[in-house]
């Protein structure tokens, strides 16, 4: 992918703010800059990593007072010579900064391409590419921590460390295949049986840590389930702190889903208030039931609601039968008014699930409710240090399909077939790896994961 054209964007929100940022990034970027700026000095004269304040003139026209930032290649963001205006906040004025330095000569920039710029370059990875977006949309800390480490080479280090091994066995077998009589193949398998058990051990610590991963960083997809007027809404409207559902004495108030996304004690829940499940002739109610278990059984946990104040019927009866398998916990709403089912009630019909008594009307049972999804979701401690974490699910498919390839090599063993079919699918699995980190991969592919950046970055 060649790379030629000087680009430019704004980095920074464009919004009344303080300050603005636009970014230039090419061959002409100095040039560029120094024939809308006017300061003390020159920007082809200024040294690396200096700052230099001035105004920033349209013809003869001065547009705003300005610092600039100069950072020579290959010591920049995206190795190419890069400058930075720093100019007055307000969408106005950062447009007009902006226009003016792609009417002398720059072009406006994709989506992501400064960073898909240090990429080509050979600055990162596609890893720490896709990092520097964890870190932009980090929702919390795990997301965060798990975004810089990967930023700082860890993921890198690893698939490089992973590929050389295999690097090395499919470069002997192919030697030993040109030149049999020097280089013996004795013993080969069970070196072979070595390294595929060492090999298939992390690539699926590697997975199993993604599923974990992904809840830490993305949140735990939360569905509310129950009958009619159980509380779903109200619990909602506890967990959000607003009034974001409607709540109704009448039953079938919520007809459809409801989704909010907040963060609870430093955990994510992504939660979805679904209609009241029941057993209906009503055509709209009947697809708002379909609706509410489609979303449960996509579900990481599913809290289900029961109205103390109610006797458990045959509704709640199907709804524990068919979700029983999954992850749930289980509360008993409405604690303020006189019971007609017990905790005790609930435990029989769901053994094994965690029932909480709560009463969302009076906000009774949050800080329960709170530690039982951090005993579910979050008991493990996590340890940078010591572990891996991948987040990203096209990282988690490539290795996936090293996994595969390399169970082709182990059933290629204990098949004792001849060691070139051993090198083909060691190869899959090298060129796999390869994908995590950027490299063997087409354009297309290129282009669309650079495509979800935000414009500037």
């Amino acid at each position: 992918m060649e790379i030629r054209e000087t680009i430019a964007a704004i980095a920074t929100a464009v919004s009344n703010e303080g300050i603005s940022i636009i970014r230039i990034s090419g061959e002409e970027a100095i040039p560029i800059a120094d024939r809308i700026f006017q300061g003390k000095i020159k920007l082809k004269d200024a040294r690396s990593h200096t700052i230099h304040y001035g105004r920033i003139f349209d013809e003869e026209k001065e547009i705003d007072e300005v610092l600039v930032s100069v950072m020579r290649g290959p010591h920049s963001y995206t190795t190419e010579d890069v400058v930075e205006v720093n100019c007055h906040g307000g969408a106005v004025v950062t447009q007009r900064v902006l226009d003016t330095i792609l009417s002398h000569g720059a072009r406006a920039a994709e989506p992501g391409e400064f960073t898909k710029r240090a990429f080509l370059n050979g600055r990162i990875d596609l890893s720490q590419a896709e990092a520097v977006m964890g870190v932009i949309e980090a929702e919390n800390d795990f997301a965060l921590e798990a975004s810089m480490h990967s930023l700082h080479g860890v993921i890198l280090n690893k698939i490089k460390e992973m590929r050389q091994e295999l690097l090395e066995k499919i470069a002997y077998i192919e030697a030993a295949l040109d030149d049999p009589e020097h280089i013996s193949l004795d013993g080969f398998q069970e070196k072979m049986e070595a390294l595929i058990l060492k090999l298939e051990g992390e690539f699926k610590k590697l997975m199993d840590n993604f599923e974990n991963g992904r809840i830490r960083s993305e949140g735990v997809k939360t569905v509310i389930l129950g009958k009619p007027n159980a509380g779903k809404s109200s619990l909602l409207n506890l967990l959000v702190g607003k009034e974001r559902a409607i709540v109704s004495d009448i039953e079938g108030t919520t007809r459809d889903t409801l989704e909010e996304k907040i963060n609870l004690s430093g955990i994510t829940l992504n939660i979805i208030d679904t209609a009241g499940i029941r057993q209906t002739d009503n055509e709209i109610e009947k697809i708002g039931v379909q609706r509410a278990y489609e979303q449960a059984n996509q579900a990481d946990l599913i809290i289900y609601v029961v109205d103390s104040s109610k006797k458990i019927d045959e509704n709640d009866k199907q709804i524990v039968s068919s979700l029983k398998d999954r992850q749930m916990i289980v509360l008993l709403n409405k604690s303020d008014l006189e019971k007609k089912t017990s905790l005790e009630d609930l435990q029989e019909l769901i053994p094994n699930k965690t029932v909480i008594s709560i009463s969302a009307k009076n906000q009774i049972g949050l800080e329960e409710l709170t530690e039982e999804i951090k005993r579910l979701f979050y008991q493990d401690q996590i340890h940078f240090n010591s572990q891996i974490y991948i987040t990203n699910a096209r990282q988690k498919t490539c290795i996936k399909d090293a996994y595969e390839s390399l169970k082709l090599v182990e059933e290629s063993v204990k098949n004792q077939m001849p060691e070139d079919f051993y090198s083909i699918d060691l190869t899959d699995c090298y060129e796999s790896l390869g994908k995590v980190i950027g490299e063997s991969l087409e354009e297309d592919v290129v282009k669309e994961i650079f495509a979800k950046f935000c414009m500037g970055k």
